[in-house]
């Protein structure tokens, strides 16, 4: 299958909280959309892999994603070495997307800098047809992404550019909370964490809101571009109300 946008996350729930209205809204236009999960999220606070696993697949049907898939590299501790960049070259020239969206480039956990990274070097490394990858005894032929965007996440980036989720609000935050374990939850019994707050989502919706009223919408997600990206004509940018 060849996706328009393959998203990858460093953990379960990353995608979901950061571009899951991006993403539901690309599918609703017609685009192939999947989803990769680097690690389990093994190492959270609470919940397991088993888990975030069962939560992640619930998750994704909510959305609408047409596959989702984890890599198992290790949750706080997967390098950026050959094996774990080629794992990921063989996922992108297998899906051949056009747009790869990943995590921040700095964050509060450190996995989503890395992750960042990760990504970016091997999107761009995919194109190299030298750098060889095969699935089982088929070679690969070289695939690179036209662009590799970051969604924005906990600490505050100046984004590149937003996209006009408005309409797909409630949607998120039922994917969102697919994630029971890791969410506010009045009858949970795990420790309380940064994330599982009863705040921590209003300041979600606020940051989506608030990036929606810098262009005239209701919600807006945010996202880096390192490339800089072109228009057609001036009559393609949107023209915010004064």
């Amino acid at each position: 299958m060849k996706l328009d946008i393959l998203a990858f996350g460093a953990h379960p729930d990353d995608v979901e909280l950061a571009c899951a209205g991006t993403l539901m809204k690309s599918i609703d236009e017609g685009k192939k959309v999947g989803i990769i999960d680097l690690t389990r999220g093994e190492l959270g606070t609470r919940g397991n892999a088993e888990i975030r696993t069962a939560e992640s697949t619930a998750a994704a049907k909510v959305m609408g994603v047409h596959l989702r898939e984890n890599l198992d590299l290790k949750d706080a501790f997967f390098l950026h070495d050959e094996e774990s960049i080629k794992m990921i070259i063989t996922v992108i020239r297998k899906y051949q997307p056009t747009i790869v969206l990943c995590n921040a480039p700095v964050d509060r956990h450190p996995d989503h800098g890395k992750s960042a990274k990760l990504i970016a070097d091997a999107a761009f490394l995919s194109g190299l047809r030298k750098v060889e990858t095969s699935i089982g005894d088929e070679p690969q032929e070289a695939w690179r992404p036209s662009y590799v965007l970051n969604y924005l996440q906990d600490q505050y980036l100046q984004p590149t550019f937003v996209v006009d989720v408005s309409g797909y609000q409630d949607r998120k935050v039922e994917a969102i909370m697919c994630y029971k374990s890791q969410f506010f939850n009045p009858d949970a019994n795990e420790p309380q964490t940064y994330i599982s707050s009863s705040i921590f989502l209003d300041a979600l919706k606020g940051k989506e809101t608030s990036f929606g009223k810098q262009v005239g919408v209701a919600y807006a997600e945010g996202f880096i571009s390192q490339k800089i990206m072109a228009i057609e004509t001036l009559d393609s940018l949107v023209k915010n109300p004064t």
